[in-house]
């Protein structure tokens, strides 16, 4: 029969002390500013001339995606090509150097799980109260205390599911709607599915993801080599000849350890403690090891109690700890660091010399022609024109490099758009065929001339005119 706490319990069962320190600080500020830029920028107001008022919105059903200054058009989906490309680079980049930084800081499932064990720590207490807790027999102390662990949990999922929603329609009206009952049913269905999905990952799957889940531990062998900078256990300095010893008696000297063959660790094990996922460093590095360096603040403060120095575990290189020199440059970490930088200018270039006007012209095939009743030749296209400035414009269509054609816009003259709209117009353009002609298919341009707006510089659309 399945034990009550099996039920009730996460699977999980480490239960990370906390440490002080500066790698812990880092990853404070990190989560800080993480949760701050995800949960607050959904409310940022800016003003455009047209458009939302919203600094970040994804717009779907009018095809816009708004990033302060930066609207995107369907037609510019090509952005998000080069900046998962960009993404991807950059994470093999900083794994060669670093190691798995982007794991130990930024990586939604540590962010998400620290915050996790923070309210968890904030109910129930540190570790030792944490354990105690969960060895007690359930009574109103316990059910309080986990009950209101997993309040505090799903409060935050929540959350976290309604702001990712904000970021797809207006964030007051949209959390307005969500608490009325009145919100789209699409909001409804992706915040409890983000909810769920949080709170199970974080709160109880938690460093089962780290080691069973994310692929990103699979493959990161194939990515270090001796000079890749990673969370490193001096074992020389720290087991000596005779292994490692606690600080007890005589042991207690730096000298006399050494002189006796022991290391400087005092196998105290707080840097297992203290590790999320559960890892011994001491061992070497494991699939687990998230290189959060919170072992390697918790080995500093106790070499600084003992009084000697740190770096027994510390940031270095498998040449580094054999007292070599770590190679930086080589083939593999200049590839990717060029790759990087390449990506990132042609992102910068693309969105800055993208076009602020866009104009085609596509041939109305059915029929392909059609003749007059005064033997003229007719043709008819589809001119689509895109004005993507934040400013009204005016513009004038002609005919080039087609003599004695002319051109039926129906009822319109000069073509006026509003700031960031577009329109379609029928042409038709007519050709009279000159005796002697048997030339098939005619090659012109249709011209489009701004007259008022922001862009001053005339647009030519090629296209061909097609006789019987």
């Amino acid at each position: 029969m399945m034990n009550i706490d099996e039920v009730v319990e996460p699977k999980s069962s480490l239960q990370p002390r906390s440490v002080e320190g500066r790698f812990r600080n880092l990853k404070t500020g990190i989560l800080v500013l993480a949760y701050s830029v995800f949960f607050l920028l959904p409310w940022l107001r800016w003003e455009r001339v047209v458009g939302p008022d919203q600094a970040i919105l994804f717009d779907i059903p009018g095809r816009r995606y708004y990033i302060f200054n930066i609207v995107m058009h369907a037609q510019d989906i090509f952005w998000l090509t080069a900046l998962l490309f960009l993404a991807a680079v950059l994470l093999f980049f900083v794994t060669t150097l670093l190691g798995r930084v982007f794991c130990g800081y930024f990586c939604f499932q540590t962010l998400w799980t620290d915050a996790f064990r923070l309210l968890e720590k904030f109910v129930q207490g540190d570790r030792v109260a944490r354990l105690r807790l969960d060895k007690q027999a359930w009574n109103a102390e316990k059910i309080l205390k986990k009950g209101s662990t997993h309040l505090l949990w799903l409060a935050l999922a929540l959350w976290t599911g309604i702001s990712f929603s904000l970021y797809w329609g207006d964030a007051f009206e949209l959390t307005k709607q969500f608490f009325t009952g009145n919100a789209p049913t699409a909001m409804y269905g992706a915040s409890f599915i983000l909810m769920m999905t949080t709170y199970l990952t974080a709160g109880w799957a938690k460093e089962y993801v780290c080691l069973h889940m994310c692929p990103y531990s699979r493959f990161q062998s194939v990515m270090f080599d001796e000079d890749t900078v990673i969370i490193s256990y001096d074992k020389n300095r720290g087991e000596g000849t005779a292994g490692r010893t606690k600080p007890i008696k005589d042991m207690r000297d730096q000298a006399a350890r050494q002189q006796a063959g022991h290391g400087d660790c005092i196998d105290c094990g707080l840097c297992v403690q203290v590790c999320p996922t559960g890892v011994d460093i001491r061992k070497g590095l494991q699939i687990g090891c998230i290189h959060c360096a919170l072992c390697i603040d918790a080995c500093d403060g106790i070499m600084d109690k003992q009084g000697w120095e740190r770096g027994l575990i510390r940031y270095t290189s498998d040449h580094g700890l054999q007292g070599k020199k770590t190679k930086v440059l080589k083939l593999r970490t200049v590839g990717y660091g060029v790759a990087t930088l390449l990506a990132s200018m042609y992102l910068v270039w693309s969105i800055g010399s993208s076009k602020l006007l866009e104009v085609n012209a596509i041939q109305i095939r059915s029929p392909l022609f059609v003749q007059m009743s005064d033997g003229r030749i007719q043709n008819s296209y589809e001119v689509k024109i895109n004005n993507k400035t934040m400013e009204a414009a005016r513009y004038k269509l002609e005919l080039e490099n087609l003599p004695s054609a002319e051109m039926d816009l129906g009822q319109f003259s000069d073509i006026s758009l509003k700031p960031d709209s577009s329109i379609r117009i029928l042409a038709k353009v007519r050709y009279t065929v000159q005796p002697g002609d048997t030339q098939k298919n005619r090659e012109f341009q249709f011209k489009l001339t701004p007259l008022e707006g922001k862009v001053k510089e005339a647009v030519i659309i090629p296209s061909h005119f097609i006789l019987p």
